[in-house]
């Protein structure tokens, strides 16, 4: 089977080519019934919500027709139908491609640097070009334990990069975005990696789970198998349609604790003369 799966990384990458960047993930979304109350007072002054969007081609918006940023601007209009958000303002900062290393080096950049220090928000979208480059190298010997190997040596990147972000913002709030899974639309035999991009994900939650105003969207099962193709023509990459759904599960999983908490906050800003 890891042989079969080895074939198709290899027709992967040469479709893609080693630039572009690859999302895995699936696992199953249960939204939190969060009972956190949306009262807003009604003399509040709605303020800007600024958010920095950090991490590889999903943040990028590679497969986006419109070329306007993926699922930022789908982001952007549901955001902006809060009672407490005037505008959503967007920095997106993404590069297709981009490992967690890589991203720990960008975030030393000054123009980075500044969008996280301005942000009430940071999004990241990282792990997929993690999990390939070790598919690319071990093209010819797949084996699980070498995924699970960089699994660790990845959570630690992580952890030093919302480490980072804290650093340079201890107020902002933090959204991972998941990985999916696109090899499924090909192979649905192919469990092996389905189920580490499984582990990824859990173990990903975990480590959020230690920090405070730090939200994990989970998106795999909406790339799981289905009448609908979300994926460009690359085949892994979202479309339009799947970008628009990202932004729909990143709404969802913010609107119930996250947004009403900004607006409070917003409301207290005001009550203090503060904008």
């Amino acid at each position: 089977m890891w042989k079969q799966f080895a074939a198709l990384v290899l027709a992967g990458i040469l479709l893609v080519s080693c630039q572009q960047d690859i999302v895995p993930e699936r696992h199953a979304f249960k939204k939190m019934n969060v009972q956190t109350e949306r009262t807003i007072p009604d003399d509040f002054i709605p303020r800007t919500l600024s958010i920095a969007a950090v991490g590889d081609s999903l943040t990028e918006g590679i497969g986006d027709s419109t070329h306007t940023g993926g699922y930022l601007p789908y982001l952007k209009t549901l955001l902006e139908k809060e009672k407490g958000i005037r505008e959503a303002d967007f920095k997106n900062f993404g590069v297709k491609g981009t490992r967690s290393e890589q991203l720990l080096e960008r975030l030393r950049q000054k123009k980075v640097v500044m969008g996280i220090r301005n942000a009430d928000m940071v999004v990241i979208t990282i792990g997929g070009n993690d999990i390939m480059k070790v598919a690319r190298n071990n093209i010819l010997n797949l084996q699980v334990e070498s995924f699970k190997k960089e699994e660790q040596a990845y959570l630690k990147r992580l952890d030093q990069i919302v480490k980072k972000i804290r650093t340079e913002n201890p107020n902002a709030m933090v959204v991972l975005i998941g990985v999916y899974n696109p090899f499924m639309q090909w192979f649905p035999d192919v469990q092996e990696l389905d189920q580490i991009v499984s582990d990824w994900n859990e173990a990903e939650k975990a480590l959020l789970s230690h920090y405070t105003d730090t939200y994990f969207v989970e998106i795999s099962d909406l790339f799981a198998i289905g009448e609908e193709n979300l994926l460009f023509d690359d085949q892994f990459h979202p479309n339009d349609k799947g970008y628009q759904l990202i932004a729909e599960r990143v709404y969802e999983t913010l609107e119930d604790e996250a947004l009403p908490a900004f607006a409070r906050k917003s409301a207290n800003a005001g009550d203090k003369g503060e904008y």
